[in-house]
């Protein structure tokens, strides 16, 4: 009986004690990570099968707040955007539309699950896309000599495009430039601006965004023409 013990269970006894307590220490990390934890992401909604020719009228669209349950070495891991509300908005038409946001809308990874959804409803207005243009209504300021007065402002494009949902965008009577200070300007100066419409939801055509601002100063009195 001793020779057994000493042959297999004393022989090595420390190498093999070390042996435990690592296997032990591995097994509580490994259940630690495999335990339940629960936390709640914002995630985005994603539109999906959008109608040509329509747009979303909302002026705000809110994030969804998900609760996710599972194991907590895979909570930890979660990375950006892996958890989101995908909406089909296939079939919308111009007018307001509930939409149910169950944990059926959400994508997430396979092993965690959807514990609760907030908003469970969301409600959103649609219309038509409308593009048009409008005139550009530089604006100009500054602090001129005595007797200096700016005689003429151009702007080249004088207009741009626009596009957004329709009635958005017949509220749009004009763009306007960021602020240009011409002060000390005497004669004719060019200036580079920005335009934009103050509306969120309606957008400036990327190609006619810029804008070449061209100011003459005069003297009052002054008979020079330009």
């Amino acid at each position: 009986m001793m020779g057994f013990l000493k042959r297999f269970v004393f022989h090595n006894f420390s190498l093999k004690v070390m042996s435990l307590l690592f296997a032990t220490a591995l097994w509580f990390m490994i259940a630690r990570d495999e335990r339940p934890a629960e936390v709640a992401l914002r995630a985005p909604i994603v539109f999906q099968n959008v109608p040509p020719n329509l747009e979303i009228s909302s002026e705000s669209i809110p994030q969804a707040l998900i609760r996710v349950r599972g194991p907590e070495r895979v909570i930890r891991q979660l990375g950006p955007n892996e958890v989101q509300a995908e909406l089909d908005l296939a079939g919308s038409k111009p007018q307001e539309r509930t939409f149910d946001l169950t944990a059926q809308q959400v994508r997430h990874p396979r092993d965690i699950s959807i514990v609760q959804v907030v908003p469970s409803q969301l409600r959103i207005a649609f219309d038509t896309r409308l593009t048009r243009e409008v005139e550009v209504h530089p604006r100009v300021t500054g602090n001129f000599a005595s007797g200096d007065q700016i005689v003429r402002i151009d702007a080249d494009p004088p207009r741009i495009t626009i596009t957004g949902p329709r009635q958005h965008v017949e509220k749009i009577d004009a763009a306007t430039t960021d602020p240009i200070d011409a002060t000390g300007t005497l004669g004719r100066a060019v200036f580079t601006s920005n335009a934009f419409v103050a509306d969120p939801l309606v957008q400036v055509a990327q190609n006619t965004s810029m804008i070449r601002v061209t100011v003459v100063v005069e003297k009052l009195g002054s008979s020079t023409t330009h």
